[in-house]
């Protein structure tokens, strides 16, 4: 993910995103370059319109994050649940240690 990362800020700099910037980006970051993987990912972007791909992948994710705020107000309700039966049962068994105690 990282080397998709270096590629991203490479282009939203105006770099030419090459093996050399790549692995650069990535060297400053304190990351191991896997020269293979930096081979690879610049034959894979070969070709290919990065402002596009952003554009499709923005459109696409659109649905998905508009479905979110309904599961996140979903969630809430599960959680205060099991947080309440949390509190029982820690409530129980505080009084069965307590009721051992006295016999």
């Amino acid at each position: 993910m990282e080397y998709i990362y270096a590629a991203l800020l490479l282009h939203k700099a105006g770099k030419e995103i090459s093996e050399a910037t790549v692995t650069a980006v990535l060297q400053a970051a304190g990351v191991e370059v896997n020269d293979a993987r930096a081979k690879a990912l610049i034959a894979a972007l070969e070709g290919v319109d990065i402002e596009e791909a952003m554009a499709t992948a923005a459109v696409a994710a659109a649905p998905a994050a508009a479905a979110a705020p309904a599961a996140a107000a979903a969630a809430p309700a599960a959680e205060t649940k099991s947080e309440e039966e949390d509190k029982e049962e820690a409530e129980e068994s505080g009084m069965a240690g307590l009721g051992a105690l006295f016999g």
